[in-house]
């Protein structure tokens, strides 16, 4: 973070001010590396024997040392450690109140501690080393908040720019000093500031905690560390419609940050709110622009994209439909947003999302299919002037498909056109053309039905039928003529034929 004016309130501080004429009674080369840079949250006084129930974490304590008046050494390790033990941060000893000097097994036990141990002359008094300490955490705290008010004017003229949404996060990088991304609803990184700094396997994995953050639909900041480093998650929108996720990487948030980080997140928030706005009137148009394809003439599409998003799709294309109910998806349409610069022109359609791709650029409806877990009819490939027959196919190829995935029309075409009736509304309509028969060869115990269905598949030849089913030419003529009565119709013309020889197939 951008440092405060003010002094942080150390140890090391505490025992720079001259005034003090505090001295620090150990050799610092002597002591774990940063033992006089920790922050000293408060300076306390006290000659208990045992304070520690009295102290906090980060504190500095200070004695005359009347408790060691009848001490042993080993009373002054036992003491020193749980000083440790309780966090205190460093010990002042004040001489030549109780006794001349610091007691040398005070200092032995606070060398083999690693507590820091300092001097407090008789000429210094206690309230003024505390009152030392006071005003440096009172003037660290007023630092935090200017550098948060500060922060905060920076991070709201930054929300004036033109790109304000992403000035902004690029800003609260810069105060913060430290990574910080925004991830759309779909989990997909739409920007990040500083560019190009963080390793690919830490974006593996904190795409991984926002797709968990995102599942879960509940508005909430998270704090996690992401390959051992500090990183915090707030979600962006109300609770069941999440609009994202800020991601800040590399620095444990105070609460003053936290409120400069608060600030950009309701501005991201308003952002997206009126990106929303702007969202559907973007929505209106492409769906507007899939209509005027639909008339097979790309005269009005094709100069309408190319000033907004650039030249449609190189002919020839492939044209995808998704389910109907994929056209409310926020996250796919703004997944597809962040693509249309792949070739891609995507609008909303009469019953799905409707994709347009080169014909040569086909795994981006893969890449739907999959990552939303949706059926994709495709078309074969077509030049815009067919564009209404390629939208057919394509809802043709999903509406036959059984799972989610990508549907061509390749193959549905390859399966035959009767495929393309075995509805159950074409197979009751053909198991009604056939009850008469088959109530018939249930009553008389005949093979109207057998006899009918090889006849036709013999080009209704009277002897091949003959032959294949074992009987006489003249029986087979005699029960198509049966047949005929039964049903009612002629069956000398092709249509009647046909109807029957349908019937039979989708009966199957």
């Amino acid at each position: 973070m951008a440092e405060p004016a003010a002094v942080p309130p150390t140890l090391r501080a505490l025992l720079g001010r001259r005034d003090l004429r505090l001295r620090l009674a150990l050799d610092e080369s002597a002591l774990p590396g940063g033992s006089l840079d920790r922050a000293a949250r408060w300076v306390h006084s006290s000659d208990l024997a045992d304070p520690t129930p009295f102290l906090s974490e980060g504190l500095v304590l200070l004695t005359t040392g009347t408790q060691f008046a009848d001490a042993a050494p080993a009373d002054y390790d036992a003491y020193v450690d749980r000083l440790s033990a309780r966090g205190v941060v460093g010990l002042g000893f004040g001489t030549e109140v109780v006794r001349d000097g610091i007691p040398a097994h005070l200092a032995a036990a606070c060398l083999t501690a690693g507590m820091p141990l300092f001097e407090v002359p008789y000429r210094t008094p206690f309230i003024a080393v505390a009152r030392a300490g006071a005003e440096a955490i009172a003037a660290e705290a007023y630092a935090r908040r200017s550098w948060s008010l500060a922060a905060q004017r920076a991070v709201s003229l930054a929300a004036l720019r033109p790109d304000g949404l992403s000035a902004t996060l690029a800003e609260l990088s810069r105060q913060l000093d430290c990574w910080v991304g925004l991830y759309d609803a779909s989990g997909a990184l739409r920007t990040a500031h500083p560019t190009g700094t963080m390793d690919a396997d830490t974006l593996g994995i904190l795409a991984g905690d926002v797709a968990e953050v995102l599942r879960r639909g509940t508005r909430a900041g998270s704090a996690l560390r992401v390959n051992g480093a500090e990183a915090t998650l707030q979600t962006l929108g109300r609770g069941g419609q999440l609009r994202g996720v800020v991601a800040i990487v590399g620095t444990d948030l105070d609460h003053e940050a936290r409120s400069v980080v608060t600030a950009v997140v309701a501005m991201a928030g308003l952002a997206l709110e009126q990106q929303d706005g702007l969202g559907r009137a973007v929505g209106a148009l492409r769906a507007g622009l899939v209509q005027s394809l639909l008339s097979d003439d790309p005269s009005l599409a094709r100069r309408a994209a190319r000033e907004l998003w650039g030249a449609l799709p190189t002919a020839p294309v492939v044209v995808g439909l998704t389910p109907a109910a994929s056209v409310r998806s926020r996250a796919l349409v703004e997944w597809l947003e962040a693509r249309a610069h792949e070739q891609l022109f995507f609008g909303r359609g009469d019953d799905g999302v409707v994709l347009v791709v080169p014909a040569t650029s086909r795994a981006l409806m893969d890449e739907t299919a999959e990552r939303f877990d949706l059926v994709v009819g495709v078309s074969a490939p077509t030049a815009y002037d067919a564009f209404s027959s390629a939208l057919a196919q394509a809802r043709t190829a999903r509406d036959r498909a059984s799972a989610p995935g990508v549907a061509d029309f390749a193959d549905a075409s390859r399966a035959g056109v009767l495929s393309a009736l075995g509805s159950d509304a074409a197979r009751t309509v053909a198991a009604g053309v056939l009850a008469p028969l088959r109530q018939h060869d249930d009553a008389q115990g005949a093979a109207l039905v057998v006899t009918l269905d090889a006849w036709l598949a013999h080009d209704c030849s009277h002897e091949a039928t003959a032959q294949a089913l074992g009987i006489h030419r003249h029986t087979v003529r005699a029960r198509v003529a049966q047949a005929e009565r039964v049903l009612h119709r002629d069956l000398s013309s092709f249509a009647a034929r046909a109807e029957i020889w349908t019937a039979l197939r989708l009966a199957e």
